[in-house]
């Protein structure tokens, strides 16, 4: 049985100076048949926690970035997903984040079911990005990566929630 959690959450797309995008490659430690992906780093909020502090606090214990400068939600969108026998329903506020360098991945607070689950991180190029075959979250990533990397800044969140 699958115990459903609804929760918000805060993610980062996080870009360096060569406006490159930090992805976790994570797979399902319950459900590895399931195979892996890479996902922008983010996770539940804490209660009373703003989603911007939230963002950072993220990419400090799943990344070990402190050195980043978090901006607007660029984006939200409702997802339902299965991971570790819990199904999540989570309500997502997705902001910009900038680095001023290239650090390496080296998390600083993860749980241990986190620690099971992310195996990797990395800076991908936009081109890389695009040619690759592999599974992204959010899922729409692909589509709406492009324009942020051009610096088209949404002036309010835009809805990228899964398209049934």
């Amino acid at each position: 049985m699958n115990w459903s959690l609804r929760r918000p959450a805060a993610r980062v797309v996080v870009l360096d100076s060569s406006s490159r995008i930090f992805l976790m490659k994570g797979s399902d430690p319950m459900r590895p048949e399931n195979g892996t992906w890479w996902e922008i780093p983010g996770g539940g909020m804490e209660p009373g926690e703003q989603s911007e502090d939230a963002a950072r606090r993220e990419l400090y214990e799943e990344c070990g970035f402190s050195d980043v400068v978090v901006g607007p939600c660029i984006w939200t969108q409702y997802v339902e997903f299965d991971f570790a026998m819990y199904h999540f329903k989570s309500d997502e506020r997705i902001h910009i984040a900038y680095s001023s360098t290239s650090g390496e991945w080296d998390p600083k607070g993860l749980e241990a079911l986190e620690a099971a689950a992310f195996e990797d991180g990395r800076w991908w190029s936009i081109d890389e990005l695009l040619d690759s075959e592999e599974a992204t979250l959010p899922q729409r990533l692909r589509e709406f990566l492009p324009e942020i990397i051009n610096g088209n800044i949404p002036e309010s969140p835009i809805d990228i929630s899964p398209v049934a």
